[in-house]
């Protein structure tokens, strides 16, 4: 039986109207597809044009409003703006809500008076959705397969997401983080101590906008990652902006930094520090994508590196991440990535506790686990090294999250004895 799937957007003219289009011509033995919006602008005469270049006739299809589809029983809706994302219906019973995202086509040509430049803008974001629609069934079949691994675990994949964005939702709006003013939730004590533990050179934390280090690392990706000019970086849970902004100057005006980030207030600030980023360094080379790292908003064999700084412990289903990772990277393309995992498993006391999770703690998984994952995702040359002190330090400075992980640590042992800090290299096969 087909998945019966709702692709969003916010006025049904051009990003979902063309992924209606590429799952019709191309998955209508296993999608029945339909779009919408959370307003209605009518279908957008350049996406019907490149939609028609490569085959794919949409003239036909009407631009309609969710609330004219609140009687079907959508199996999956998918939602490919961020806008839709921020705005998205609340849709009940067994329907599941991806979001995804694709950059806005009329957003980006916007005063731009060559033709050629403007459709080889739409022609770009019309083929990323089409690689986006030929593997979703592939994808859609995984996350079944996920969930129902995890059907006996007492943890419930969306209610995680939901503490997540929660908790980064309220550090972004309050430029602090759940532990308290100016601490944050993978470290503790002031923003830029945090770094310096991590990684970072004086340098390099001067150099970036107010507001974009908010004490969020457990490591230093772009360290590991020797990236090179004209390269495609892509950081997984980039926040106020903190490492696409390091990325960035490395990468130079040839090359691109692009930062996901699933909370839209993270987003929201990380595009206001990128103002301040344009103004001061002249680089162009910024962007911010509001999207789900097991669901990227990037092309396939788009990607040179991916960098991520103590974020897919977060991850409610881990393997997926992974399995993005190989996606978008090109043959070839690195993983350069900062994480907490365990060195053994942590009290089960400690796993219910909401403030560990947001922590990056209960989320982590064992060092080995974390090797096995990148294997399987088809990545090779895989390096792992532990960073011995780093967690212990969080306690010597008395962060609240990891004193209160001491109440629950068997008499004598320290939060080091179960958590580190790990750095992992790998690379996709290829040239």
């Amino acid at each position: 039986m087909a998945l019966k799937i709702l692709f969003l957007c916010t006025g049904n003219s051009c990003r979902s109207q063309m992924a209606e289009g590429w799952a019709r011509h191309l998955k209508s033995g296993v999608i029945e597809a339909c779009s919408a919006g959370i307003e209605t602008h009518g279908l957008n005469p350049l996406a019907v044009r490149v939609m028609a270049e490569a085959g794919v006739d949409i003239s036909g299809q009407r631009s309609k409003h969710v609330n004219e589809l609140r009687h079907v029983d959508f199996d999956y809706v998918v939602t490919v703006c961020g806008h839709a994302n921020e705005n998205c219906p609340v849709f009940l019973g067994k329907t599941k809500v991806i979001h995804v995202g694709f950059d806005d086509p009329p957003a980006l040509a916007k005063g731009l008076s060559d033709e050629a430049v403007v459709l080889d803008i739409y022609r770009r974001v019309r083929d990323e959705i089409r690689d986006f629609v030929v593997s979703l069934p592939e994808r859609l079949n995984n996350d079944t397969k996920e969930e129902t691994v995890m059907t006996s675990d007492p943890k419930d994949s969306d209610a995680i997401r939901e503490k997540v964005r929660e908790g980064y939702g309220a550090i972004a709006r309050q430029g602090s983080s759940c532990c308290g003013p100016v601490k944050s939730c993978c470290g503790g004590g002031a923003a830029e101590a945090v770094a310096a533990v991590a990684g970072y050179d004086a340098a390099e934390l001067a150099a970036l906008p107010d507001g974009a280090n908010m004490g969020l690392s457990c490591g230093n990706p772009t360290a590991i990652a020797e990236l090179r000019p004209g390269e495609v970086v892509v950081d997984l849970g980039s926040g106020g902006g903190f490492d696409v902004f390091i990325a960035a100057r490395k990468v130079g005006p040839a090359g691109r930094a692009i930062g996901v980030d699933m909370t839209a207030d993270m987003i929201g600030k990380a595009r206001k520090n990128a103002v301040s980023f344009r103004e001061t360094t002249g680089l162009e080379n910024v962007e911010f994508r509001l999207g789900e790292i097991e669901h990227l908003p990037v092309a396939d064999n788009s990607v040179d590196v991916i960098i991520s700084n103590c974020v897919i412990n977060l991850s409610p289903d881990k393997p997926q991440v992974w399995r993005e990772l190989a996606r978008v990277l090109k043959p070839g393309g690195r993983v350069a990535i900062s994480d907490l995992a365990l060195v053994r498993p942590l009290p089960e006391e400690i796993l219910k506790m909401v403030e560990a999770l947001i922590g990056c703690v209960a989320g982590a998984v064992l060092v080995d686990e974390t090797e096995r994952m990148a294997r399987e995702a088809g990545l090779v040359d895989i390096l792992l090294a532990q960073k011995a002190g780093y967690v212990d330090s969080m306690t010597e400075w008395k962060d609240p999250l990891y004193r209160k992980l001491l109440e629950h640590l068997p008499v004598g042992s320290k939060p080091g004895d179960f958590v580190t800090s790990l750095s992992v290299a790998a690379r996709k096969p290829g040239a």
